[in-house]
């Protein structure tokens, strides 16, 4: 651990500090131009205006005064974050200053989503974030588990890549059959998000989880009652429930073994509870002790539709027919428009994000319409989506919470009005990318081994609760230890190394002093240069560290790397 001195402490003090004064000229014209928004022509048929407007709105009904305008430099980082997971590189950074156009901001968002430079990096950025939520951040890791969590990220990575589109991908996951480990006969990394779920009790977790994440119902309470404030009732639980009976996970082995080799997913006729595969029904009790029928039945708001009772798989494949009636739901739209909303704006329309209907009412209502029926037009192209996000105005501002937009807090409860910029911290995974791209702090070897590397890394956060849910929490979300993780950690120890060759070295050889050293380390951490104060403590650092370059750069790298501004996203 580097000794800690007086102007190291006061370095930590300074890095880990925001201000959230509100500059009086930074809002210059914005009051008339929220007044004039609320009497303004109907909503643009383009997505970004209709952002816009119908927020701007929404800050006239609620009398705020948005933040000004981020700088380049933040908002250079905070799309790099958002869109491929890790902050810029200095000659990144530099090369989106070095663009003079109006339009550079734009220019970024399309670079970052559709030149093959950033392809694997959008791919893999995606497919972790959508492994987390499909199978959870420990999925595949117990060995009773019949995920793959390799054949989950695969299957990802290719439809993130190829730029699949969202309805498809879903109807993917919804019905594929297959092998769930690459390298196996008939491997479709797909039917990792249901292998397990259809396998717990009644395939009861793949309904809650089916529900929850595509169509934003939470059920989860309903298999023994009416839910309380939604218009889920027991009895449609149970005939949702009723898609996944044809479904099972199996197990294969290894030869001559009985270690599961991998599992796999099939569709099977079923027979139903009474034994009578033309008549498959299913059976529930009521809290009264009562027993009731379902069969499958999908419900979207007032309109029902039944496929029929029939358990063949070659008269009805139930999954298929689910499916294909989820095609059609508004809620599919509304889902993930809520959901890529609050991974880039920091709050849904929603809260939850997933638990959408009358009994929740949304923030804005007309914008989540608007903007699924928008995201449907698009063909359900999940990069339109993120341009029109990344290229609104809410996504522009600062992070100022100020003298005129003091009530939009939602961390006291207050409903988000999208007037600033919300503070929130990076995941795991982008904090551990980041200060791989900012240092090359990785180890060396193969992409598999690096993929490994990372994963151990991670895994030190997660809890598994074990129930009937699947849930889990992650102890990142400074707790002690993250902190200890970010104070003398292995991945930290070799970001602040200065051996030959490393991040520390190259820099202090290739810079022309002390102090253009310290600016190249504020360039990779925070994207921005040294402000005078911080220089001071450098050069007091300097002093303190008897003229050695390269330890008064490490101590300086460790009090950034641990501060507020590096590890949140602003």
């Amino acid at each position: 651990m580097i000794p800690l001195r007086t102007a190291f402490l006061s370095l930590i003090a300074l890095t880990t500090a925001f201000s959230f004064s509100f500059a009086d000229d930074s809002g210059a014209g914005v009051e008339t131009e929220v007044q004039a928004a609320a009497t303004s022509s109907p909503v643009s048929a383009s997505p970004v205006e209709m952002i816009n407007q119908l927020i701007q709105r929404g800050w006239a009904d609620y009398e705020v005064r948005p933040a000004g305008e981020v700088d380049d430099g933040a908002w250079c980082r905070r799309v790099y974050l958002d869109v491929i997971g890790r902050i810029p590189t200095v000659e990144e950074l530099a090369e989106f200053k070095s663009d003079r156009s109006s339009d550079r901001r734009a220019n970024l968002v399309d670079r970052l989503l559709h030149d093959d430079q950033y392809t694997e990096e959008y791919a893999r950025h995606w497919s972790t974030v959508w492994t987390n939520l499909l199978i959870g951040r420990s999925g595949g890791s117990d060995r009773r588990s019949l995920v793959s969590r390799d054949g989950m990220q695969k299957y990802l990575r290719d439809s993130f890549a190829s730029n699949k589109p969202y309805n498809k991908m879903v109807y993917e996951l919804v019905t594929a059959t297959g092998s769930a480990k690459p390298g196996t006969d008939r491997f479709n990394g797909a039917v990792n998000f249901l292998i397990d779920k259809v396998n717990e009790e009644k395939a009861t977790l793949a309904t809650s989880s089916t529900t929850r994440i595509f169509l934003g119902q939470q059920v989860q309470c309903t298999q023994c009652h009416n839910h309380p404030f939604n218009q889920w009732k027991q009895q449609r639980f149970w005939e949702f429930n009723s898609f996944f009976r044809q479904t099972r996970g199996l197990r294969r082995f290894v030869d001559g073994t009985n270690d599961i080799d991998h599992g796999e997913l099939i569709d099977q006729d079923y027979a139903g509870e009474a034994n009578d595969p033309e008549d498959a029904m299913i059976f529930y009790e009521l809290r009264n002790g009562l027993t009731k029928v379902a069969y499958p039945k999908f419900s979207d708001g007032e309109k029902e539709y039944e496929i029929g009772p029939s358990g063949f798989v070659d008269e009805v494949n139930r999954r298929s027919e689910l499916a294909r009636l989820m095609m059609q739901s508004e809620s599919l739209d509304k889902m993930i428009v809520n959901r890529m909303w609050s991974m880039f704006m920091g709050h849904g329309f929603t809260r939850p994000i997933d638990d959408l209907g009358p009994h929740n009412p949304s923030t804005h209502p007309e914008l989540l319409a608007g903007l699924g029926e928008a995201f449907r037009h698009s063909s359900y192209d999940l990069k339109s989506l993120i341009t029109w996000i990344t290229s609104s105005r809410p996504y522009q501002l600062d992070a100022t919470l100020g003298s005129g937009n003091e009530s939009d807090d939602p961390s006291i409860g207050e409903p988000p009005k999208f007037s600033r910029f919300y503070l929130r911290q990076m995941s795991a995974e982008q904090l551990y990318q980041s200060m791989v791209t900012a240092t090359d702090a990785s180890g060396s070897g193969s992409y598999e081994e690096q993929e490994r590397e990372r994963r151990r890394w991670l895994q030190q956060f997660v809890v598994a609760f074990g129930t009937d849910e699947g849930d889990e929490a992650t102890t990142f979300n400074g707790s002690i230890p993250q902190a200890l993780m970010l104070f003398n950690g292995d991945l930290t120890k070799n970001a602040i190394s200065t051996k030959q060759g490393s991040f520390l070295d190259r820099l202090a050889d290739n810079s022309k002093s002390p102090q253009d050293a310290v600016k190249g380390l504020f360039l990779a951490g925070l994207s921005r240069r040294p402000e005078r104060k911080e220089l001071q403590i450098a050069s007091k650092l300097l002093v303190a560290r008897e003229g050695d370059v390269k330890e008064m750069m490490q101590d300086m790298w460790w009090a950034i790397i641990n501060s507020n501004e590096f590890i949140l996203q602003h």
